[in-house]
């Protein structure tokens, strides 16, 4: 544990007063392009919404899906043990579009007219109330896409269909690797959520999150994520497991969710993917976009709302077993797009092993040894993909201490791997 020093006062509590007061905060020309699995405050959150071309945000909760909801503005109760929201007026919203709106998307000027007054309508919320003709313009029903060109009336209800989700503290085990005033890092399994979508409705779907864990383990959290993510610094997929930062001050987060969008941040990633993968290392920088037809995935198709995506891979290991051949990958990115190292890969026609959404076998066969054709045939299943963030480094935004973090391949992935390795499996 790096040891304990005051933050500095030359600049992190100006920052933190701009945070909390509403005012500007200058954001740097890197963080405007920013990751899809960064939690931001309402400030870097509207950037964010400025920047975007394109970019639709839904709530795939319904889908097991992480959200990409950026407007994650509201004030947390995490040091209370206890998150929600919601809002008490009724009253419909009316709104005059400026003419400098003119030629932007209805959605995203909802979201960044309204980051700031309206807190409790999310961007997914937004998008809910339009895919419902809750939202009119001029009097009709008004598509998210269209293209407003000043001086229309709008007017949406306020007061959400949906119950508010309170997110409660819950005994959930929770491994710490690394804690200190300011910041932890965790390690998240494989299964578990990392907090409940924006529009989730059903109480059941806002447990078992690391949320959750977080809650019952932490006394303290940054606020900055919203009331459904107190803490919560960046996400991993529902089934990827491996190294979670969390902050549990607002002026880490602020911090932290700048060294990400600045590339400061290392994140190395551990995954096995279908077939023999060529060179033995490279670059697939594809941009991504929300699949037009699939609306759970994420394509490198090209079309409207495409973002830039890298990813570099090292191979670690060919591997030729009964059950076909694999290869090992360490990878790193430098972007964090939605599903970004699964659909890179698939895109290589090297899906991850146990990615069913993106093109993998459900299941392994062996094919039989000579001599043993009528045995039956062993069949190996995962029920998760194959993917692992490993490695995480960067310099403590505070101490300026090095940290390098690194969680080994769970159990399950551990031994899939050697029951590929092995040159007669099941013997």
């Amino acid at each position: 544990m790096p040891e304990s020093r005051k933050p500095s006062s030359k600049a992190k509590p100006t920052r933190q007063k701009q945070l909390r007061t509403g005012q500007p905060v200058p954001v740097p020309p890197a963080a405007l392009d920013l990751d899809d699995d960064l939690v931001l405050g309402p400030e870097l959150a509207s950037a964010a919404d400025q920047a975007e071309a394109g970019q639709e945000t839904e709530d795939f909760a319904e889908a097991g899906q992480e959200t990409e909801d950026y407007a994650a503005a509201g004030q947390s109760t995490a040091g209370q043990g206890m998150a929600g929201q919601g809002t008490a007026d009724a009253s419909p919203i009316h709104l005059l579009v400026p003419v400098e709106a003119a030629n932007t998307r209805l959605d995203h000027f909802l979201a960044t007219a309204l980051a700031a007054t309206h807190p409790g309508l999310s961007r997914a919320r937004i998008q809910q109330l339009l895919a419902a003709s809750r939202i009119t313009c001029n009097g009709q029903p008004a598509r998210p896409s269209l293209r407003l060109r000043g001086g229309e009336f709008l007017e949406l209800p306020v007061q959400p269909e949906r119950p508010a989700v309170l997110t409660r503290p819950e005994p959930i085990p929770l491994t710490v690797l690394h804690e200190d005033p300011w910041l932890a890092v965790i390690l998240k399994p494989a299964g578990r959520m990392v907090h409940a979508g924006a529009g989730a409705n059903d109480e059941a779907r806002a447990s078992g999150t690391i949320v959750n864990a977080l809650l019952h383990r932490f006394p303290q959290l940054s606020a900055l994520g919203g009331p459904l993510r107190p803490g919560i610094v960046h996400r991993l997929d529902k089934e990827t497991s491996g190294l979670l930062v969390i902050a549990k001050t607002d002026e880490a987060h602020a911090a932290l969710v700048e060294r990400f969008a600045a590339r400061q941040i290392t994140k190395t990633y551990i995954a096995l993917v279908e077939g023999h993968l060529e060179p033995d290392a490279g670059t697939i920088d594809l941009p991504i976009r929300r699949d037009s037809v699939r609306r759970t995935r994420m394509t490198t198709l090209p079309g409207d709302g495409a973002r830039t995506a890298i990813t570099h891979f090292r191979v670690t290991e060919r591997i030729h077993s009964a059950f076909g051949r694999f290869t090992l990958l360490r990878l790193r990115i430098e972007t964090g797009r939605t599903h970004q190292i699964r659909v890179h890969l698939a895109a290589q026609r090297h899906p991850v092993v146990g990615d069913n959404l993106y093109g993998a076998a459900a299941t392994l066969h062996a094919h039989p040894r000579t001599g043993s054709v009528r045995a039956p045939r062993q069949t190996l299943a995962l029920d998760r993909h194959f993917l692992h963030a490993a490695e995480l480094a960067f310099d403590h935004p505070f101490t300026g201490q090095p940290l390098h973090l690194v969680a080994d391949l769970p159990a399950d992935l551990t031994t899939l791997l050697e029951t590929l390795q092995s040159p007669h499996p099941g013997t």
